[in-house]
Formats: structure tokens, sequence, C-alpha cells
């Protein structure tokens, strides 16, 4: 008869591994996992049907930046046309005001020129008339003096005409300073303290400015500061 051996009480029954790992996993750590799994299916989509292939995540912002790249060269390339047709207007410009100043100044000239003729034909025929008065024989000096002054009168027509007139001065005027100059003083108890006792040059207006002040002597009595 045989006799079985009696077995310990940790032996365990044949086929079965000496340590048993439990590998159930308690809930939240299930719930864990199974919240990184619906992140990741969120973030990569199933293909949709027909196994089309979803796209590129960075395919679209690459896309806007060609685009905009795009757009950058064409408002450059506009910038520089703008800037070539601009340089070309100040170019063209710049033309035509140095042709504009170039003609005014042959206005100026041409004008200028004209200007000294007119003046010069008309002081000619008083340069003649002197010529004619220097071979002249004269019976008197009377004869002499007439011939001196048809040809004054002649010479302020022709100034008259060119609009330069005398200034209204004559001896006996008070001393006006806008329009005459004092040479000097002189004393003459016939005409009051500060007139015109003399007139050395004649003035002119022209268009009725001073073209040139009148050169005087001017009367002062030496009683008239005693008073």
């Amino acid at each position: 008869m045989t006799t079985d051996t009696p077995r310990e009480p940790h032996d365990q029954p044949a086929g079965e591994p000496e340590d048993l790992l439990d590998l159930s996993l308690d809930d939240s750590l299930e719930g864990d996992l199974q919240a990184v799994a619906d992140e990741v299916a969120s973030e990569y989509p199933a293909p949709a049907q027909g196994g089309a292939i979803p796209a590129d995540p960075v395919a679209e912002p690459r896309t806007d930046l060609e685009s905009a790249l795009t757009e950058a060269e064409h408002q450059m390339e506009e910038m520089l046309r703008r800037e070539a047709e601009l340089m070309d207007q100040h170019r063209r410009l710049a033309a035509d005001f140095n042709n504009f100043r170039n003609r005014a100044q042959r206005d100026v000239a041409l004008a200028t020129e004209q200007a000294e003729r007119k003046i010069l034909l008309e002081m000619l025929p008083i340069l003649d008339n002197f010529e004619r008065g220097l071979g002249a024989t004269y019976q008197d000096v009377q004869s002499f003096r007439s011939g001196v002054e048809l040809i004054r009168k002649q010479f302020l027509e022709a100034l008259r005409r060119m609009n330069v007139e005398p200034l209204p001065l004559k001896v006996g005027d008070p001393f006006d300073a806008l329009h005459a100059e004092a040479l000097t003083t002189f004393s003459d108890p016939n005409l009051p303290d500060g007139a015109v006792a003399a007139i050395y040059e004649q003035g002119f207006n022209l268009k009725g400015q001073l073209l040139r002040a009148a050169r005087v002597v001017v009367n002062r009595l030496h009683d008239a500061g005693k008073s």
C-alpha cells in the first residue's frame, strides 16, 4: 500500500504558476487610458470612406505662407513700378522747368533789348539836333538860347513817351526830403525859411514813382533861430 506524501499547505496544484499576477485594472486607471485614447483619436481622425487619406495638418499653414509671400512680391513689384513712374515724372518736370526758365530768361533779355532800342531811338533824334545846333551860325546869344530850348523841349517829350515826368518842383516851394536832396543852404530874405532856393538837378518820376530825387539848395534865414 502506497502511502501518499503529505502535501505542504503552500504547494500549488500542478499546471498553475507559483505566483499568479493580478492583471485586472482598477477603475481610475482604466478611465485615464480611455481619455488618452479619445484625445489621440480626435487629433487623428479615422480615414473617410473609400480609403481617403486625411489632410496634412501642416499643409494648410504652408499654403497660407506661400500666398502671403506671393502677395508681398506683387506689392513689391507694384511699388517698384510706381517708383519708376514717379522718377520719370520727376525727370520730365525738371526738364520742363529748365526749358521754362531758359525761355523766360530769353524773353526777359529780348524785352530788355527792345526797351533799350526804344530808348535809343527816342534819344538819337535829339543828338541829331545837337549836331545841327553846333554846326549852325547864330547872330546873337538869344538865337542860340532859343535853339537849346527847342532841343530841351524835344527831350522832355521823348521822356514823356517813356512815362518819365519831371517833378513839379520850383524855387520857393517848401523843401521835401522825400523827393529832394539838400546840397547846401543859402540865405535869401526874399524866400521863406526852409524853402527851395535853387534847383541844381531836376527830379523825375517814372510811372508815378520816384525815379531820381531833385538836388536843391535850401534857404536858411539866420535870424529865424533867434526868435
